[in-house]
């Protein structure tokens, strides 16, 4: 698999599909303390018709470093390689923390994205005060209950055990460093009252029993954008896997209809 070195990481990403396709790239983003193969699905489909990209972000998977401190400094590495590879114009993709990082893209370059797509995803996270005395509390639990804590509710009750286990050994390797500090990116992340701004044709599809970030505050959101198309769909927090092949299909019949 291909790297390319940005400021003292190594980022690996995959690279696929026909390079004369008519469309432009898509590029997936994933979410927090996961990696690019949370697209796995969504990627195979594609790939058959369009050039598509995922990257391991800054400290996950199988990309290298740390010391990333915003949602804004992953979304330059997204862009930086996407220059890289002599990109320009794309649709975004992104999950959970990756859904942050393609409205910060979209705000920021909104020539560049021709569409979006944010999966259990939300523009800014809205704690009552016990949920959010909870959460801090959360924090000064050992490391490794802490991330499994956040995983395993991040899944609809029912999800297959043995499934939900190996997601946590995936984020498990993830440094405390990159995951504590993301999380707080994560909370302080805010960009509900720019959202308006955003002209990009937009698809917002959301778990209904995701309670990691409910469905109420994507619905906030949603109100906030000009034109935006909202999809619920029977899952929790981690759509990309729970139900990759209806999350497939909602992606593609956005992806191929009009403007």
């Amino acid at each position: 698999m291909p790297q390319l070195d940005v400021d003292g990481a190594a980022l690996t990403y995959d690279d696929e599909g026909p390079r004369d396709a008519a469309d432009v790239p898509v590029v997936f983003v994933h979410g927090w303390t996961a990696n690019r193969h949370r697209w796995d699905h969504q990627m195979t489909h594609f790939a058959e018709r369009r050039r598509v990209i995922r990257l391991d972000l800054r400290g996950h998977g199988e990309s290298t470093g740390a010391g990333v401190r915003t949602i804004a400094e992953l979304a330059s590495d997204v862009l930086t390689l996407l220059d890289h590879l002599e990109i320009e114009r794309f649709v975004l993709v992104g999950h959970s923390m990756g859904g942050m990082i393609s409205q910060t893209i979209t705000l920021a370059h909104p020539d560049r994205v021709e569409r979006m797509v944010l999966v259990d995803s939300i523009a800014r996270m809205t704690y009552s005060r016990g949920r959010g005395l909870l959460m801090a509390a959360s924090t000064l639990v050992p490391f490794k209950l802490f991330v499994a804590t956040n995983i395993r509710r991040a899944f609809k009750p029912g999800y297959p055990r043995e499934e939900i286990r190996r997601h946590i050994r995936d984020s498990a390797q993830t440094s405390r460093e990159v995951v504590m500090t993301l999380y707080g990116a994560m909370r302080a992340f805010d960009v509900l009252d720019r959202v308006g701004e955003i002209r990009t044709p937009t698809l917002m599809v959301h778990g209904y029993d995701d309670i990691q970030l409910p469905v109420r505050q994507m619905l906030r959101m949603a109100k906030a954008y000009p034109d935006a198309e909202v999809r619920i769909i029977d899952a929790g927090h981690e759509l990309p896997v729970e139900k990759p092949a209806e999350l497939t299909e909602t992606l593609d019949r956005f992806l191929t209809r009009a403007s």
